[in-house]
This record gives structure tokens, C-alpha cells and sequence, in this order.
């Protein structure tokens, strides 16, 4: 059945984790809007499905030079005071759209990683900056073969505009 190749899709699409990664040198580019929403598709059915578990670092040791608003704790605790973390971020991760995506970005430091994707997010007046990598990594819970690593959800240093978004 078509649905017993969702597990084939998500390790060859996703190599396994979600991650966020830092600044440093990138190669950027638009994916098409079928890629992009293929991706979006695989993300959610992982997060709806249960096949990855979620995992979310709330400090990073680049946070450490950035004004506090922008880092992923504050803006965690802000947004969503009364909530467990990772489940206020696997539902916010489960609503990303196409009109969400920003780019893609290869890490040229290192080459051999799977490509980024960054994704905006309006909340209130404020925007969200997503930015999420996709890598193999065996979980050590037992019956979860990957994992959803969340390394960065912060408040944009830098207001969006409409041209930050290709297929608004």
C-alpha cells in the first residue's frame, strides 16, 4: 500500500532530524513550490503520525551574544507561557505553510549536511524566524526511528516583508 512508503519518503527526504542551524557561510536558493510543499508534507506527516519524536534545545550557546528577545527560551516562554515547549512548537511545526517558506540554504561549511529550510511566522505583531535542517539520527527510544531536532525558534532580528516570501 501507498502508505507503507511514507517511512522510505521521510529517511530519504528528511535524513531523519530536524535541526536549526547558526549563521555562517550559506548558499541560498528558492526550492520550487511542489519541493517546498513536499517537504511540508513529509514535516507533518512525521509530527501528525508520531514516527518522529521531538526534541527541542532551548539555549544555545550562540544566544549567549544575542539580545535575550531574540532567543529561543524568551521567545518559547513568551509565546507560549502555559504550555509544554515541545508541544506548543510540534503544533506550530504542524501549521507551517508554503506562504511560510522563505528558502533553502546549504551550509558550505559543512557540505555533506542536508540543506535548510527557512521558514517566517507571524504572531501578534511580531515575526518568527524558523530555520530547520533535516539529518540522519537514530533515536534511543525504543520504536521511534528518527527525531525532530528544534535548535532555534526565536523572534526575527528583522521585520519580514512580502518579498521575504516567495509563494505568498
Amino acid at each position: 500500500m501507498w502508505y507503507q512508503l511514507i517511512p522510505k519518503m521521510f529517511d530519504s527526504i528528511f535524513r531523519g532530524v530536524i535541526m536549526i542551524a547558526s549563521n555562517g557561510h550559506e548558499k541560498k536558493r528558492i526550492e520550487t513550490k511542489t519541493e517546498v510543499s513536499h517537504y511540508i508534507s513529509i514535516l507533518k506527516y512525521a509530527i501528525h503520525s508520531g514516527y518522529a519524536k521531538i526534541t527541542l534545545q532551548r539555549n544555545r550557546f550562540v544566544d549567549t551574544e544575542k539580545d535575550e528577545r531574540f532567543t529561543n527560551h524568551f521567545t518559547i516562554d513568551n509565546l507560549f507561557p502555559d504550555e509544554d515547549s515541545v508541544d506548543a512548537l510540534k503544533r506550530e511545526l504542524h501549521k507551517i505553510e508554503i506562504e511560510n517558506y522563505i528558502e533553502t540554504v546549504e551550509d558550505t561549511r559543512y557540505p555533506t549536511r542536508s540543506e535548510m529550510r527557512v521558514f517566517g511566522k507571524k504572531y501578534g505583531n511580531d515575526d518568527v524566524y524558523i530555520k530547520i535542517r533535516a539529518e540522519l539520527m537514530k533515536s534511543s527510544v525504543e520504536g521511534v526511528n528518527d527525531v525532530v531536532y528544534i535548535m532555534s525558534f526565536h523572534y526575527a532580528e528583522w521585520p519580514f516583508t512580502n518579498h521575504d516570501f516567495p509563494y505568498l
